[in-house]
């Protein structure tokens, strides 16, 4: 095996896209994955609009295994809207949901595509020396091959034990998410919308922590989940699982589940927020995706940011095997917080608010009796804003306050 002028640790969507855009561009490119496509992956499989423009720059088709989605159902106990995607200029009005054991193994043909060489079943070990990274060994099927790569993309995911050795660590000051999610069979598999909870009930009525999805896969399956937030009250105490089995009691009529129960036993992790990860780029190497905590912590998405970050990673490592040395892959650290600095410190506010069940209450029954309102928390929560509306998350974040301020039944103009 030659050594590769960048290795890209990691086929899931940020180390493909990285791969895709530094092959395309002439990089000579080795993307090494830990396990053999296809692999499933805990994931909601929803696909932002985000996303698909993404996708859609790489060449992907979305043929007819690929659901098409138009926008967002949101319940907060009885009340419910329904929410297309906001048109953009420019991103598409649609999104789409697609099981990531499909997704990512395509995605990384594109790859190959482009030129880049793809190894299956074969862990990346960092060889360290008084802190920086030398070599890399491939391990596969008890074999070792030592390779000395110019560049390497971390992009191993949330767990990220790659970066980990080479000193990346999650703050702990900044929000993360847990979530558990399974598949069920359903009748209403075609539906159009994402769903999403945000007020779960045990068996008693008793409100529970945490949110819940619903994303339609178009193929007889629904993905269903939930998640809580680590600044919501008692989470150290949730078990997801428990929760899991309450909203599925909920959804059992309307989605009109079996007895089955989920196809194959739900599974967990954890999701990194708010490029929480760092440093997120040292002398020779660059982090993307979960591996630099880029998950919105106004939704836990984080595909889309995967593609984006591989994609800028991709950018600054080609000026960096064109002039060496020349602080090319420190500017891409500045790059991510310039691209999403602003827009996630708003997000670690808003999720500390939503941490107090009263906030969390009132924002619930105000938002889903205003549609205006609505229409304009989709477009932050899923980062859909106009350049021109950059400002706007702050300023949907602080009229929340105002809403929270009012007290626990604030009259809402309609």
């Amino acid at each position: 095996m030659t050594t590769p002028d960048v290795l890209v640790v990691g086929g899931g969507p940020g180390g493909a896209a990285a791969a895709h855009w530094l092959a395309r561009d002439g990089a000579d490119v080795l993307l090494v994955e830990k396990r053999r496509y296809p692999r499933s992956k805990t994931c909601g499989d929803g696909l932002t609009p985000r996303a698909v423009r993404q996708l859609l720059d790489m060449g992907f088709e979305f043929g007819d295994e690929v659901h098409r989605i138009v926008g967002l159902r949101a319940y907060a106990g009885d009340l419910v809207m329904e929410l297309p995607w906001p048109r953009h200029t420019i991103y598409p009005d649609w999104g789409a949901t697609l099981r990531r054991a499909d997704l990512d193994e395509q995605v990384a043909r594109l790859a190959v595509k482009q030129g880049a060489r793809l190894v299956e079943g074969t862990e990346a070990r960092a060889v360290v020396e008084d802190g920086r990274l030398v070599a890399v060994d491939l391990v596969a099927d008890g074999a070792t091959t030592r390779i000395e790569p110019r560049v390497v993309v971390v992009a191993d995911g949330s767990l990220s034990r790659f970066g980990r050795s080479l000193g990346a660590h999650r703050r702990r000051d900044y929000p993360y998410g847990l979530a558990v999610r399974g598949y069920y069979r359903s009748p209403k598999s075609r539906d159009g919308f994402l769903e999403s909870q945000l007020d779960i009930r045990d068996a008693q009525g008793r409100s529970m922590p945490g949110y819940g999805w619903v994303f339609p896969l178009g193929d007889g399956t629904l993905n269903v989940g939930v998640g809580v937030i680590s600044t919501f009250r008692g989470w150290k105490d949730v078990n997801t699982s428990r929760v899991l089995d309450a909203y599925l009691e909920q959804l059992r009529d309307p989605w009109e589940l079996d007895d089955e129960g989920p196809l194959e036993p739900p599974v967990g992790g954890k999701l990194p927020m708010a490029l929480s990860v760092g440093p997120r780029a040292g002398a020779n190497w660059v982090a993307v995706g979960d591996a630099a905590g880029a998950v919105n912590p106004f939704n836990g998405e984080g595909i889309d940011y995967a593609y984006e970050t591989g994609r800028l990673a991709a950018r600054y490592v080609l000026e960096e095997l064109a002039d060496p040395g020349g602080g090319h892959l420190r500017a891409y650290a500045r790059a991510l917080e310039d691209a999403y600095g602003d827009y996630h410190r708003v997000a670690r506010a808003f999720v500390v608010a939503i941490g107090n069940p009263h906030v969390m209450r009132t924002l619930t029954r105000v938002g889903l009796r205003s549609r205006p309102l609505m229409e304009w928390v989709l477009k932050v929560m899923a980062n859909l804003l106009e350049p021109e509306e950059v400002g706007m998350a702050e300023r949907v974040y602080l009229a929340i306050e105002r809403i929270v301020a009012a007290g626990p039944e604030p009259r809402v103009r309609r």
